[in-house]
């Protein structure tokens, strides 16, 4: 049997995206393979994705009053290894939160990391090595 709906070719990952896996209904999805054959979208990744968009920007308001309350960075947060040093040197913790990607960068060692972050909330994605990720594990939210 020919298919004829087309499928989304596998995206690369950058930095600027993370892949998820969902779970639709049969009738959800045959609605949406009917828009990609009909050419409204190029493939269901670019469907979901606008649908996505479409939700952020309508609940935009209570983003940015949370964002507001809650002192989030948006965006890419890099967490480097100078910037722990200085905090370490100045006896102070950090309360990390970020709404986007927070990246640890590579040269910081589990023992500086927890030394100087005392929480890390991340709303999106974190990377950092895994044995970071371990020696904060009580911390992260």
């Amino acid at each position: 049997m020919l298919d004829l709906i087309p499928r989304p070719r596998p995206a690369a990952r950058t930095a600027e995206s993370e892949k998820i896996t969902i779970n639709l209904g049969f009738v959800d999805l045959g609605h949406i393979d009917l828009l990609v054959t009909e050419r409204v979208y190029g493939n269901r990744s670019d469907f979901i994705r606008t649908a996505i968009r479409r939700e952020i920007e309508r609940h935009a308001e209570i983003t940015r009053q949370s964002v507001a309350r809650k002192s989030v960075e948006v965006g890419l947060r890099p967490i480097r290894r100078t910037e722990l040093e200085e905090a370490r040197a100045a006896g102070r913790t950090l309360d990390i939160r970020v709404l986007g990607l927070a990246s640890i960068e590579p040269d910081v060692t589990p023992d500086l990391a927890r030394e100087t972050i005392a929480s890390l909330e991340v709303l999106g994605s974190l990377q950092a090595s895994p044995a970071v990720k371990a020696a904060l594990a009580d911390r992260l939210r």
